[in-house]
């Protein structure tokens, strides 16, 4: 039985959305090709007529995180108090608990770099929100402000997905959330 190009097209589409969910929930040396594919009905060999690699699909599933991460933070950086918005989203109980729908930062860059394989999506990603915090800051040093205001919630996340007690996780992504909006924010940028 022959498919269309649209099923193909379909069928491209439904692994790099997969494979962007378990990248950023499990990992991308975590993720394995073959449950991968089982999991959408398709067979190992088939993954090979859409992608020359996995290395591939980890950077169309990272842009595919990237397009979304990009849509949540048009709609948070157009609040009243964007960078507050945008802190307590990025630091939510949600975040920390969805990381298959969250930003691919913190599961994805630290594996990409360990790996020897920066992505220069990952370049993009961290560009984006840089531009976007930086231009709710106002005085001197925003660029470096930003960079630590960045730096700061994805390893805060990445704490607190990674202890047991999630009264510690909770206290961690609230202490950090407080301290950014009171150290990094000049009175006339909230």
């Amino acid at each position: 039985m022959r498919y269309s190009l649209n099923h193909k097209a379909q069928t491209h589409q439904r692994i790099i959305k997969e494979a962007s969910i378990r990248f950023r929930r499990d990992g991308i040396s975590a993720t394995g090709l073959q449950p991968l594919m089982k999991a959408l009905g398709l067979t190992h060999g088939g993954f090979y007529s859409h992608f020359k690699s996995k290395d591939e699909l980890v950077e169309k599933a990272l842009i595919a995180a990237s397009e979304e991460l990009d849509a949540h933070c048009t709609v948070l950086f157009a609040e009243h108090n964007p960078l507050h918005a945008f802190i307590d989203s990025y630091l939510s109980d949600w975040h920390r608990t969805s990381p298959g729908e969250g930003c691919p930062l913190p599961t994805m860059s630290s594996e990409l770099g360990l790996r020897g394989r920066p992505s220069p999506t990952t370049d993009r990603v961290l560009d984006a929100r840089l531009e976007q915090v930086q231009a709710t800051l106002s005085g001197t040093d925003t660029i470096d402000r930003s960079i630590v205001i960045m730096a700061t919630l994805v390893g805060a996340l990445l704490l607190s997905r990674s202890v047991e007690n999630p009264e510690t996780a909770d206290r961690i992504l609230e202490v950090v959330g407080t301290h950014l909006k009171h150290t990094h924010i000049n009175p006339c940028d909230a």
